[in-house]
């Protein structure tokens, strides 16, 4: 459990406030590039870590973010005209440019150096992998970007989403990291069914079998490695056969996780906070690889029941909500006694029914934690002093230009009996490697997009 002191350290995200100022040390996620699509296009609103604050991109094609409220007699500029390299405000015709400036003051006398005096917050921001990203830290301390993928690979191999969940950001990405609610929340009745491939011996699964290992051992032992970026563990399962099967995902400082695939995967799940009750899940895949052999086979949700929300994101990449708390997330008592264990029928929503069910933020002052909470503890211990490092004049972690983030890797195998898993995912893993060899011809770096 945690004390009630740090259970609000770690999940208030306003300025001023000690995971805050954490959190504004990164360049962060502050929208999708297709919610703002064309130069001199509708303005976005956008509430992130507890400010309100307007999106738009400028007769040059850069992107702004500003605070909502102009500074005059604070309209909110999301109603602003967006003109001439510059958002116009509607009541008194006040315009500002990306940076912050104003640039006219219309409705003052033309020899008025007042408007020179008047100075919007404003935040950069960093266009890369379809995402706007922004930095909300102080600028003397802005750092690096960090490039997972998203600078150095073609539009067509990078896809970004974003889904809207109704509870605290922290609380929202302990469920990516906890690897033994799959052998239950996510299970189907007719997992027993499903064909046995020969697949369960030392080597790479199929992903069909993966349902039937999860459900064969339910109580995983969780093994940790920390590592630069955070840590990285493996949720350890005995097939029915009796080999040893690993689940490895990643925690990276300081929302972002990645999580098991078959072979190996980097596909970002990042935990962005609106304001303390309300967050993003982004996901953002970088295809870096191809998979010459066909590792794994069929896709995951190929033998599941499931309904998959990404199936149905809009033109704009956001994920719809279907299931909320007010519709019970769909659930089917029939179905839950016959059908699946949740009784819920879209994937995803069966996590979201768990986590937003707990309150908009959960008191964990009262939790009674287990063997298989490892990975959820070392994540808030790691986060909780890194806020606390900030708060006393240090270094937030994992932040500088030359660390190699596009190697955080999630994997999922069935080892050999002398194999580490921690091999696994690494550019040292054979498997990455020949995949390197096999994959992408064209790696050569893009030009920036960012302003």
């Amino acid at each position: 459990m945690l004390s009630a002191e740090d259970n609000d350290l770690m999940c208030r995200v306003g300025p001023g406030t000690p995971m805050g100022d954490l959190l504004r040390r990164y360049w962060t996620p502050a929208l999708l590039a297709s919610e703002a699509p064309t130069p001199d296009g509708e303005p976005v609103r956008v509430r992130l870590l507890g400010e309100d604050l307007v999106a738009f991109r400028d007769t040059d094609g850069k992107v702004g973010l500003v605070q909502e409220n102009c500074p005059h007699r604070g309209a909110s500029l999301w109603f602003g005209r967006n003109e001439e390299c510059g958002l116009r405000c509607p009541y008194h015709g006040w315009k500002f440019d990306r940076e912050g400036n104003c640039v006219d003051m219309p409705s003052e006398p033309p020899q008025s150096v007042f408007k020179d005096k008047v100075k919007i917050k404003a935040y950069p921001t960093h266009e890369s992998g379809g995402v706007i990203w922004t930095y909300m830290g102080p600028p003397e301390k802005m750092t690096p970007f960090r490039d997972f993928g998203t600078e150095t690979l073609r539009p067509e191999h990078i896809s970004a989403t974003k889904l809207h969940t109704t509870c605290n950001w922290v609380q929202a990405m302990e469920g990516n990291l906890d690897t033994s609610h799959i052998s239950w929340l996510h299970q189907f009745h007719s997992v027993p069914d499903i064909p046995d491939d020969g697949s369960d011996k030392p080597g790479y699964p199929s992903n069909p079998q993966s349902w039937k290992f999860w459900l064969h051992d339910r109580a995983p032992r969780l093994e940790i490695e920390d590592t630069w970026y955070g840590f990285k563990y493996v949720g350890v399962r005995t097939t029915p056969n009796g080999h040893k099967h690993v689940r490895m995902s990643a925690f990276c400082y300081p929302y972002i996780t990645v999580i098991a695939t078959v072979p190996w995967g980097c596909r970002l799940g990042i935990f962005v906070p609106i304001d303390d009750e309300n967050c993003w899940r982004y996901s953002i895949t970088t295809r870096e690889f191809e998979n010459p052999r066909n590792i794994g086979g069929p896709n995951l949700f190929s033998v599941s029941p499931f309904k998959f929300g990404r199936a149905e994101v809009n033109g704009n990449g956001i994920i719809p909500r279907e299931y909320t708390a007010e519709n019970d997330y769909g659930i089917d008592r029939d179905h839950q006694r016959d059908f699946s264990f949740s009784g819920v029928a879209e994937f995803v929503s069966q996590d979201l029914m768990v986590t937003e069910s707990m309150g908009p933020i959960y008191d964990r002052s009262q939790e009674r934690l287990g063997t298989s909470d490892k990975a959820i503890i070392r994540m808030r211990r790691q986060l909780i002093a890194a806020a606390k490092k900030v708060r006393e004049g240090g270094e937030p972690p994992a932040v500088e230009a030359d660390l190699d983030y596009r190697s955080i890797r999630s994997a999922e195998k069935i080892l050999e009996a002398d194999e580490d898993w921690r091999i696994l995912g690494t550019n040292e893993d054979p498997t990455v490697i020949e995949m390197d060899v096999d994959g992408l011809p064209d790696r050569s770096p893009l030009p920036s997009a960012g302003n």
